[in-house]
């Protein structure tokens, strides 16, 4: 979607303080809060009935304050394939991170609450999962790659792209990762060019083979 467009966002956050804080940020950001609830069944009706852009969805939320807002935002994912999920989490929990990207490379983010304290990257984040990009944070990034190397199944690329296609699934653009890795924008592309025939990702799989590229970056 384009950025000039108001987003329809629903929040499902228990704490009232952390949700009324979100929908204000939003709201100050153009955003469009349709509906914020405090669990995971009224964040199925919410999205049931608003048909939001994307959803920001916290993991633990009553009952049991376990995983019921993950096994919402599951939920959402295979029933509302057009509505983006964004989950916060206080903590990084692999298992959920794993669950809730694989088998679908787009529309989807897992970042720490930590996070929505840096407003631009929140929404950045935000608006790449409603667009049908990927939002992870780079700590998730981390711990993922970390339980990966296990198997060490990117042992074909080299550690430069490796580092390429780090910064690709914490969602940096060309030019974002050219900064953050202090080469050039040809340099970058290059890399992924080189990432995507390492990888065997063919070009029919279109512009999805860059979020292909990250989800073998997290496979097991």
């Amino acid at each position: 979607m384009e950025e000039t467009e108001r987003m329809r966002v629903v929040i499902a956050e228990d704490s009232v303080l952390l949700r009324e804080g979100i929908v204000r940020l939003l709201e100050e950001q153009r955003c469009t809060v349709v509906a914020a609830v405090g669990d995971g069944d009224s964040l199925l009706k919410a999205v049931e009935l608003h048909r939001p852009e994307v959803c920001v969805v916290d993991v633990r939320m009553p009952p049991t304050f376990t995983d019921e807002g993950l096994r919402a935002a599951l939920v959402i994912r295979e029933q509302y394939a057009d509505v983006g999920v964004l989950v916060l989490s206080q903590y990084v929990e692999e298992r959920y991170a794993s669950e809730l990207i694989g088998g679908n490379p787009g529309g989807v983010g897992y970042l720490l609450k930590d996070r929505v304290a840096d407003v631009d990257q929140f929404i950045d984040g935000l608006r790449r999962v409603a667009g049908g990009g990927a939002a992870l944070d780079p700590e998730v990034i981390s711990q993922l790659l970390v339980r990966s190397r296990k198997g060490d199944p990117l042992a074909v690329l080299s550690p430069r792209e490796q580092d390429v296609l780090r910064s690709m699934a914490e969602g940096k653009s060309n030019a974002g990762i050219a900064q953050a890795l202090v080469v050039g924008e040809g340099a970058v592309e290059k890399h992924i060019s080189n990432i995507f025939m390492k990888l065997q990702l063919a070009p029919t799989d279109g512009e999805h083979r860059r979020v292909l590229a990250v989800l073998k970056y997290l496979e097991t």
